[in-house]
């Protein structure tokens, strides 16, 4: 039997063992006909015990006698085969295992009869939401992050999930956590303008590679992972406000620069309309002189006070 081998984006293969026991359909007949043939069995067993009473009381042991026998078994019998009822609800399947031995697994909704010698687990193949707890993590860089995921699973193959792990939710839950937390160590919290994926700019690809890894790391448990999402995503406390002054230091400095080439561009259409219209005829010193105030005004993060000459222009 060969082991499947599920590899992960940017990380390593994950190896599983072969399941032993898959899914297969089980032949369940109508529970209806044996639910009233067992009701007319207890039925037509009270009647007989009640007969063979009558005729004991009146001295016909011949026929007392079988009928005071014939009634307990025939109820007996009823009882038993109505045991083999088994009410299957939408959104579940019942796992059926005869002296431990999987038979099949029942996904039809309603009422169906098998061998009443079976035992039947119930297990729910709903849609269901595992939130993971806030994870600690060193991210890519080496800083302290705090970070947490949703992932929204559904039993695929009932037999798998039974027989091939102890408890499938216990095992999802793990290897959920497990997942965030590769996942939280392999990309940097933030690019910081370098062309790299990070876990703030690139949420869609990061939660594609987590719900890829997340699906590679139950499959032997017979889960379907449908997607998951990250919900919490931050900084460590020790180091939230160093990140957070660096994050606006950037900010400041990505608004300067804009300011700038905001300014120089003003400066320059100034200058060429000047050159332009013929207004005035500036040197190259005056010219250095103009932009430099120019340049203080349009960048200073103040109002500016205006110096009015009133003498010659040199």
């Amino acid at each position: 039997m060969t082991t499947p081998r599920f590899a992960v984006e940017d990380g390593p293969a994950i190896d599983l063992p072969a399941p032993k026991i898959t899914e297969h359909a089980i032949t369940a007949r109508s529970g209806l006909p044996v639910l009233l043939g067992g009701l007319l069995g207890l039925l037509a067993g009270a009647g007989s015990v009640i007969a063979g009473a009558v005729q004991l009381s009146s001295g016909s042991k011949g026929v007392g006698i079988p009928l005071a026998i014939a009634g307990p078994v025939l109820a007996v019998t009823s009882l038993l085969l109505m045991c083999g009822l088994t009410v299957v609800s939408p959104g579940e399947a019942r796992v059926v295992q005869l002296l431990g031995r999987y038979r099949g697994t029942i996904r039809t909704a309603g009422m169906t009869w098998v061998n009443p010698f079976t035992s039947r687990r119930r297990i729910s193949t709903r849609i269901r939401n595992h939130e993971t707890e806030t994870t600690k993590v060193n991210d890519a860089d080496g800083s302290p992050i705090e970070m947490a995921a949703v992932v929204v699973w559904q039993v695929e193959d009932t037999a798998m999930a039974v027989f091939e792990v102890d408890d499938y939710t216990d095992f999802v839950a793990i290897q959920t956590e497990t997942a965030v937390r590769h996942i939280a160590s392999s990309y940097p919290y933030d690019s910081h303008g370098e062309d790299r994926l990070s876990l703030r700019d690139g949420a869609d690809e990061v939660a594609r590679q987590l719900s890829a890894e997340i699906a590679a790391r139950v499959a032997s448990a017979g889960v379907r992972v449908i997607e998951s999402r990250i919900t919490r995503l931050a900084y460590a406390p020790e180091v939230a406000q160093v990140m957070l002054q660096r994050q606006q230091a950037g900010a400041v400095v990505a608004a300067r620069r804009l300011i700038v080439e905001g300014a120089v561009g003003m400066v320059e259409e100034a200058l060429d309309r000047l050159a332009e219209r013929d207004v005035v005829e500036l040197d190259e010193e005056r010219k250095a002189a103009m932009v430099s105030n120019l340049l203080v005004v349009l960048c200073g993060d103040r109002g500016t006070q205006p110096v009015v000459n009133t003498g010659s222009l040199y």
